[in-house]
């Protein structure tokens, strides 16, 4: 007969997760989430239209469930049923045994009036500010990238697909409420270029492989000297990369003015921009049309290659450690992931940098 677990048995093993080195205990104390409050607020007033009545949890509660799920690349249903299973998801929400957990349902709503509200981009401020208030200033220049995040697959007619490219609503959808809740307009495909890699046999593909691919873009700024990004946006997939960095990708307060960027990023209308605003380019330059490279153009290019690939870090973080996957519909909500995905990501780079500052 199993015997009732004790009040110092839920402590004990606390305890031993703390040993065993909990992450979300190192948020808790490395991140103040209160800080959060006022824009959460005031994000839920501006959304709810009954105004009225207290909300059913604190919202710096239902803040955190977001960061659970996203640092663990959850569905609403599974982050129900692990906050109730696991104690350290408890305990980073303050939870006890005997307290009602937020359902799927209160989740997805929390999340729903947050996008509605566009509060995604204050709640990123809000950090930002946090990491400036701990000396982690924007320093030593800039580099830009953006990487492909993945939706579900879309299953449209030539015929729709015309009309979602033109903005509009396909007609065979528009009285179809239920269609359209599951249709994403906003999302589009695009070719992905991976390098052609060599065959067992021994031999090079003649040409790089183009995969199709279906989804959104998640374009950064991170500052050179800490890493954390410090601008962001997000467009579908088929979005062009070189154009964003004039739709305010480029973070005027850092202290340095270099921007490193690859080839995408390299046009007149950029290098033009860059001097008018007092920025120095350090883009990749292109290879001439029908000649070969310059040896001195290979040179530079390489040099700011080793500066520019820190980037890479950024995306591959994202992508292997918290699954960056986009599950929702609309470019609203892609927003919302990506904006959560990067405020978790300069969560975990701070306590990463927290840590090694400690330990100096």
């Amino acid at each position: 007969m199993m015997k009732q677990a004790g009040f110092f048995d839920v402590e004990e093993r606390l305890a031993r997760l703390s040993g065993l080195g909990d992450q979300l205990e190192a948020f808790s104390r490395t991140v103040d989430f209160e800080v959060f409050r006022p824009d959460l607020e005031k994000a839920l007033a501006y959304s709810d239209g009954s105004k009225g009545g207290r909300p059913p949890f604190d919202p710096v509660l239902m803040f955190k469930i977001l960061v659970i799920q996203t640092l663990n690349n959850l569905s609403d249903e599974r982050t129900e049923y692990l906050i109730n299973d696991r104690l350290s998801f408890m305990r980073f929400l303050g939870l006890g045994l005997s307290d009602r957990v937020p359902d799927a349902k209160t989740v997805w709503l929390f999340r729903e009036r947050l996008t509605q509200a566009g509060a995604i981009e204050g709640l990123f401020n809000r950090f930002d500010a946090t990491l400036r208030n701990a000396g982690y200033l924007p320093m030593s220049g800039q580099i830009l990238d953006a990487t492909l995040v993945a939706a579900p697959k879309q299953r449209n007619t030539n015929a729709e697909k015309a009309d979602l490219r033109a903005g509009r609503i396909p007609e065979d959808w528009q009285d179809k409420p239920a269609k359209l809740w599951h249709k994403d307009r906003h999302a589009r495909w695009t070719l992905k270029f991976t390098k052609a890699k060599r065959q067992d046999d021994g031999t090079m593909p003649s040409s790089d492989l183009a995969i199709p691919f279906f989804g959104y873009k998640s374009h950064v700024s991170i500052d050179l000297k800490y890493q954390f990004i410090r601008k962001w946006k997000t467009t579908h997939a088929a979005a062009n990369d070189g154009a964003r960095l004039r739709e305010g990708l480029l973070d005027k307060t850092n202290t340095a003015s270099s921007v490193w960027a690859d080839t995408a990023y390299r046009s007149k209308a950029n290098e033009d921009f860059m001097e008018e605003q007092g920025f120095v380019s350090k883009v990749h330059r292109k290879k001439p049309h029908l000649k070969p490279m310059p040896r001195y153009i290979q040179r530079s290019n390489a040099g700011k290659s080793v500066i520019r690939s820190r980037v890479e870090h950024v995306f591959a973080d994202q992508k292997s450690q918290t699954g960056l996957f986009i599950r929702t519909v609309g470019i609203s909500r892609a927003t919302m992931r990506i904006g959560l995905a990067n405020i978790v990501y300069n969560m975990r780079r701070f306590l990463f940098l927290e840590r090694l500052n400690a330990s100096a």
